[in-house]
């Protein structure tokens, strides 16, 4: 483990649940964004900037070089800053996913009715990441662990003890992620988690997205040791089967995303604002 921890800024947008992340190296100031937030309003089919633009305060702020976007997956409830930020941004970053965003793009093609022309070879991306890619990151390394069941595409990144692993885990009184849309698979998902959960004690997992009850404050930090003896779907001890048929009975509860739709168009994209009916206007 590095003797010098990597540093990590959260930023919440109470919107969507969701959290970004600034990654830095302090020596280099060398830095990544993962899953940055685009604002939308989807009654007024409007995209704003105020959550990312929180996000390049603090890099110009601290005088950073991003040198990556990373999204741990397409994400099917927020839109993707990633390419506002590399418009933006003075050092032009890359912009990586998993390779799985190939299944992703090619099986809502189909279900979005995406134009004839749009790509299903992952090539809206800078760069595909699959399991064991390392990174450079100052003095440090990304490294990539493929973590699909929620989504094909689903990666998790480590950086010195830092894990940062999308929606594959919540905070423990939350529990785990669904797995019912497309090639979303229970099974996987419970593999996933357990590479997660055998981590050191020490490593600090930093979650995407918190639910918290009415007026408590929303959970950006675990580790493996409390989501071991408390995470609600999967503490020690639930064995793979009881697993996969809670997931199933849950998930055949849950409502799809608000944003689900525009989200999916433009996350396929890279972010990418190009499809009209996300976006009359483009970026303010």
């Amino acid at each position: 483990m590095d003797t010098v921890s990597v540093k990590v800024e959260c930023f919440h947008d109470p919107a969507t649940f969701t959290f970004t992340y600034v990654v830095s190296d302090p020596v280099s100031g060398i830095a990544a964004v993962i899953d940055p937030v685009l604002d939308y309003d989807p009654i007024a089919t409007r995209i704003a900037t105020h959550s990312a633009r929180r996000v390049l305060d603090y890099v110009m702020i601290n005088s950073l070089q991003v040198q990556w976007i990373l999204e741990t997956h397409a994400h099917a409830d927020h839109l993707s800053a990633a390419q506002w930020l590399k418009r933006e941004l003075a050092f032009v970053p890359r912009v990586a996913i998993g390779a799985g965003i190939r299944q992703v793009q090619a099986t809502f093609k189909d279900r979005l009715l995406l134009e004839p022309e749009f790509a299903i070879d992952g090539s809206q991306f800078d760069l595909l990441l699959a399991e064991g890619d390392r990174l450079p990151l100052g003095s440090f390394e990304v490294q990539v662990l493929a973590t699909p069941g929620h989504t094909p595409d689903s990666l998790s990144y480590l950086v010195g003890d830092a894990a940062f692993v999308g929606d594959t885990l919540f905070a423990p009184y939350y529990g785990t992620a669904r797995c019912d849309f497309p090639g979303g698979d229970a099974r996987a998902l419970f593999t996933s988690i357990h590479r997660i959960l055998e981590l050191p004690d020490d490593t600090r997992i930093f979650l995407c997205h918190d639910y918290p009850p009415n007026g408590q404050a929303p959970q950006h930090l675990s580790s493996p040791r409390e989501q071991r003896s408390g995470n609600l779907h999967l503490k020690d001890g639930v064995d793979v089967e009881s697993f996969v048929a809670m997931r199933h009975a849950r998930d055949a509860t849950l409502a799809p995303p608000r944003l689900l739709e525009p989200s999916l168009r433009v996350n396929v994209r890279a972010g990418h604002l190009s499809d009209p009916l996300v976006s009359r206007d483009g970026w303010v």
